[in-house]
C-alpha cells in the first residue's frame, strides 16, 4: 500500500520509512525538503495521491506556547481536509504517554488539540501514544539546566528507543484503524532524576542532577506517573543501558 509519512525525513519518519519499504509498501517521505508544506498545504494534494494511509510523525518547529498551538491546528486542519479529498481510509499520528496529563504545559496543549482535531474528522484512525526517546535525554537535561545544575523531579519514566516507536508506528500504520490510543514504551522504569545523571555521566558531562519535586517538566509540574505508560503498553525490547554503550 501507498503510505505517506509527514515528517519523513526525521529521527522517527526517516525510520519508518526504511521499515516500510522494506516490507513491500511504497512509503513515500513528506517534509518541507521534499516539496511539501503542511502549514501552507502546498504539495499536499500531490504527495496524497493514490494514498491509503497517512502518518503524521512531524513536529512544530518552536515549542512556545502560541507557535506550537498554531503548527499543529493549522497543519492537523490542512492535513485532514487533503486527506478526506484524497481518500485516504487511515490516518495515524505519533503522540506523547501523558499528554492529557500535561495540560499545564503549553507544547503538550498543542498536542491535545492535535488529537482532538483527528478524533472529529472522521477518517478512521489510530493515535500512537510513546514515552520519550532515549535520544532526548540531553535536550531534557538542557531544558532543566540553571548553570551547572540539573533540576528534575524524582518520578517514574519508563524510556524507549526511537527504533522501537518506529516499528510499533509502522505496525499499527499497515493494520486495521484502532480509533483510540495504542501506547509503546521501553522495558525497564526508571526514575527522571537517575535516568538523566546516568545518561550525563556515560558522556562525562560535569553536570550535577538535582531531585526537584517541583522543577517543571515542559511547563508542567510531574506527578509520579505522569509520564508513565498504562499497563497494556506496547514495550521495545532495547534497553537504555545498552543504548547508551553504542553511543560511546
Amino acid at each position: 500500500m501507498k503510505v505517506v509519512v509527514i515528517g519523513g525525513t526525521g529521527l522517527i519518519g526517516s525510520q519508518l520509512v526504511g521499515r516500510l519499504t522494506e516490507h513491500g509498501h511504497e512509503a513515500v517521505p513528506a517534509a518541507l525538503d521534499t516539496g511539501v508544506n503542511t502549514l501552507t498545504g502546498e504539495g499536499l494534494a500531490e504527495v496524497l495521491h493514490g494514498a491509503s494511509v497517512v502518518v503524521d510523525v512531524s513536529n512544530s518547529p518552536s515549542f512556545e506556547d502560541e507557535a506550537v498551538m498554531e503548527f499543529f491546528r493549522t497543519s492537523t486542519t490542512n492535513l485532514l481536509a487533503a486527506e478526506a479529498e484524497a481518500g485516504v481510509t487511515h490516518h495515524v499520528a505519533l503522540s506523547v504517554v501523558g499528554t492529557e496529563r500535561l495540560q499545564e504545559s503549553g507544547y503538550f496543549r498543542a498536542k491535545q488539540a492535535q488529537e482532538e482535531l483527528i478524533k472529529a474528522a472522521g477518517i478512521p484512525y489510530s493515535i500512537v501514544h510513546a514515552t520519550q526517546f532515549f535520544e532526548f535525554m540531553n535536550g531534557i537535561a538542557d531544558g532543566a539546566t540553571d548553570g551547572d545544575t540539573v533540576r528534575l523531579a524524582a518520578v517514574g519514566i519508563q524510556p524507549v528507543f526511537s527504533g522501537d516507536v518506529a516499528a510499533q508506528v509502522g505496525r499499527t500504520a499497515v493494520g486495521t484503524p484502532v480509533g483510540g490510543v495504542v501506547e509503546i514504551a521501553g522495558p525497564d522504569r526508571y526514575r527522571l532524576d537517575d535516568l538523566v545523571r546516568e545518561g550525563l555521566a556515560a558522556r562525562n558531562d560535569p553536570r550535577t542532577v538535582v531531585a526537584d519535586p517541583h522543577a517543571t517538566y515542559f511547563g508542567a509540574e510531574l506527578q509520579e506517573d505522569t509520564l508513565l505508560p498504562g499497563p497494556d503498553a506496547h514495550l521495545g525490547e532495547t534497553r537504555f543501558t545498552d543504548w547508551l554503550a553504542r553511543q560511546q
